[in-house]
């Protein structure tokens, strides 16, 4: 057979099968819609919706803007310290970041970034600082913070620095240590 007569093959049973996404057309103009949350998120998107039920406030449906979960709950507040024996291994350029967590998988509850840190540090994390904004700002919240040695969230490099709380704690602490202890 023919490179030619195999590739017309190929791209006629590709065709024929045809794509099984069942992608809608374009239309130009259409307004894209959110995703809804609940589906990709269904422990998060709960506690949300109970929220909500017991605030009263409306829910965002199918075409209707996202609701965005109301939170009275205060930020967490304390200081990012670091080892002494690990002091002189913070790299220039590191970017500290602290991290509040409701569970022990998923994405984090909320994210405080902080370029160049000078430790200790006082920190502050809330509401604010949600990563997704559906997701209630409700403890128990794990607190942790890392050094990063390139500034990207994603990568964990061997040698970044990282410490956690011990305990979980509750919206409004303030008095919170973290501290530093660890090497990746």
């Amino acid at each position: 057979m023919s490179l030619r007569r195999g590739l017309a093959l190929a791209i006629g049973i590709a065709l024929a099968l045809g794509c099984d996404r069942k992608i809608e057309p374009f239309v130009p103009g259409e307004k894209p819609e959110p995703p809804d949350l609940s589906r990709i998120f269904p422990e998060g998107a709960e506690k949300a919706a109970r929220q909500e039920a017991e605030s009263g406030a409306p829910r965002g449906g199918r075409g209707a803007p996202p609701m965005a979960a109301t939170s009275t709950a205060q930020p967490i507040s304390g200081t990012v310290s670091i080892a002494p024996e690990l002091a002189g291994r913070i790299p220039p350029g590191a970017v500290l970041f602290v991290i509040a967590r409701s569970a022990d998988t998923g994405p984090p509850l909320a994210v405080k970034r902080i370029p160049d840190p000078k430790l200790p540090l006082a920190f502050s994390i809330g509401p604010d600082d949600r990563m997704i904004q559906a997701m209630p700002f409700a403890g128990p919240i794990k607190l942790s913070a890392r050094i990063d040695s390139d500034g990207n969230a994603m990568t964990r490099l061997p040698g970044d620095l990282t410490g956690a709380a011990p305990e979980p704690h509750q919206p409004g602490d303030s008095g919170v240590a973290l501290v530093i202890d660890q090497v990746l």
